[in-house]
């Protein structure tokens, strides 16, 4: 049996931009991407912590040490600038693998959304 288990997680970042008129989906920092374990293209969910939105887009990279998270497209309707969001993205797995494994969890700066 496979079970779908959290396998990376950005915890408290900022948005840093919204832009509805892109074609959909987040822009995230390509460092934050690395150290969460996140992929191009990865179906995640955005959970805001300001007014409770949840959704699901797909990640673009974004420039390496500048600290973007952009939601895109209709996405942008659901946040604000400024606004804190965790990013989760899920793994399917393995019934005994999912009972060891350990998810990437990122706690970045919440100023700059750079990792200290």
């Amino acid at each position: 049996m496979l079970v779908q288990v959290v396998k990376s997680k950005i915890h408290r970042v900022r948005v840093t931009q919204a832009d509805l008129n892109y074609i959909g989906s987040i822009t995230i920092d390509e460092e934050l991407m690395k150290v969460s374990n996140i992929i191009e293209g990865e179906r995640v969910q955005i959970v805001n912590n300001n007014n409770g939105a949840r959704l699901e887009t797909y990640v673009i990279k974004g420039a390496a040490g500048s600290g973007v998270i952009c939601l895109n497209g209709a996405a942008a309707r659901l946040v604000a600038v400024d606004d804190c969001i965790i990013i989760i993205g899920y793994g399917f797995m393995d019934f005994e693998e999912a009972k060891t494994f350990k998810p990437s969890l990122v706690f970045p700066n919440e100023q700059t959304n750079l990792i200290d």
